[in-house]
């Protein structure tokens, strides 16, 4: 594979991506920083297709970068891959308002393979390729110009091994039939909505105990305002406030700004400060949350220390199916579906659908419907069908046999 030179102007990097609209799939990594601001600041960008590889500077003085972010997002004739893509599709959805698209995450590929739940990618490419991944690079500042070689290398290999690796992980998916398998999880990373903090939203990550409406008002004006904040200076929201100082002042909302000089996790300062009278003009302004934007309260149905016991076995059952079909357990479903099927909840759930349904679904359904049971047999777990399914089945009584855990 030719490794260009760092592309740090304008006509080098259109020339290069002119190239790569004209291949199959393209690899995408990025390096950034993000420990002291809210928006991570991109740094570096690696991208390569299966005869060229390059990094590009985007800190590089009047560089355009309009032909790279065209072959990501407008570009659906190439296949972008990256691996564990969260971050670096945040990156360009703030940059551009879209996400790369077609997408292709091969961390999410391996759990399809049964490679783990989440899989580095230097393991993958030890397990993929029998490569070990030079780490030494691997706490850079990524900001700080001029980048060496070594940084630069360690940085490009990144997307050359993702080159040799997708074509065999794409196969091998295509030898299991799993590839359809990815195809929400796809779908969902290439959703915008995940990517963009909506302030008027971010209250609902913030835990606090109470469910008085005024309370649940105040956190939600004052995670509002944080967020608001956190954007403007473009910092962390935690260097702002803290979560449990926002939800101790929601709880306990101070009378005067004179006040917030002596609650926990504020400095004296905010007794005068700008930022503190803004806090309170948010919790001022804040008004009861209405009975139809309180959150739900999960209530299961039937006796809940019976529905957590059911939890229990179905994920149990989850462990053995995944194992036995050589699947990461969480790309099948998680614990909170598994709790609402055991609280009798069927509407809505993942588990129930496609080809999740027919690998899981249906041995859990029948499970918690009593049509099916565990029991140990000549030190064995097996799964065993009630007298009451045989009846209905035709082919006659059923054991199966499930792997020693």
């Amino acid at each position: 594979m030719k490794i260009l030179p760092l592309i740090s102007d304008s006509e080098t990097l259109a020339s290069f991506c002119e190239r790569l609209a004209t291949s199959p799939f393209v690899t995408v990594d990025t390096e950034f920083m993000r420990e002291n601001t809210y928006y991570s600041e991109l740094c570096l960008i690696q991208i390569a297709n299966s005869e060229e590889a390059a990094a590009i500077d985007p800190m590089a003085e009047d560089i355009d970068l309009t032909p790279l972010l065209e072959l990501l997002t407008d570009n659906h004739d190439v296949l972008k891959v990256f691996h564990a893509a969260g971050q670096d599709i945040e990156i360009f959805v703030n940059m551009t308002g879209n996400t790369p698209f077609p997408i292709f995450d091969t961390q999410i590929a391996a759990m399809a393979l049964g490679q783990g739940e989440q899989i580095g990618y230097s393991n993958l490419v030890d397990l993929w390729l029998n490569v070990k991944i030079d780490k030494g690079a691997r706490f850079t500042d990524w900001s700080r110009r001029p980048l060496d070689k070594r940084q630069i290398d360690y940085a490009i290999a990144d997307v050359t091994y993702l080159s040799k690796l997708f074509p065999m992980m794409l196969e091998k998916l295509k030898e299991t039939g799993r590839g359809k398998w990815l195809n929400d999880e796809m779908e969902k990373l290439s959703n915008t909505n995940h990517y963009i903090n909506d302030p008027e939203l971010m209250w609902k990550k913030v835990k606090v105990r109470s469910r008085a409406p005024d309370v649940l008002g105040r956190i939600k004006a004052l995670a509002t305002w944080r967020e608001t904040e956190a954007q403007h200076k473009n910092i962390p929201r935690g260097r702002v406030v803290k979560d449990e100082t926002l939800a101790d002042i929601a709880v306990h909302p101070p009378k005067k700004q004179a006040d917030l000089g002596r609650v926990r996790g504020l400095s004296a300062s905010w007794k005068s400060n700008d930022v503190g009278a803004r806090m309170m003009q948010a919790i001022e302004n804040s008004k009861a949350l209405n009975k139809e934007d309180m959150p739900e309260r999960k209530r299961p149905s039937g006796n809940g220390r019976d529905s957590a016991l059911v939890a229990d076995l179905l994920k149990l059952l989850l462990k053995i199916r995944s194992r036995e079909i050589n699947v990461a357990s969480r790309l099948i479903t998680k614990a909170d579906e598994l709790e609402q099927l055991a609280s009798g909840e069927r509407e809505g759930l993942n588990l129930l659908k496609g080809w999740r349904f027919e690998q899981f679904g249906k041995d859990a359904l029948d499970l918690v419907e009593g049509r099916v049971a565990f029991a140990a047999v000549n030190g064995k777990l097996k799964i065993t069908r009630t007298a009451k399914d045989e009846i209905v089945n035709e082919h006659g009584p059923e054991n199966k046999d499930i792997p020693n855990v």
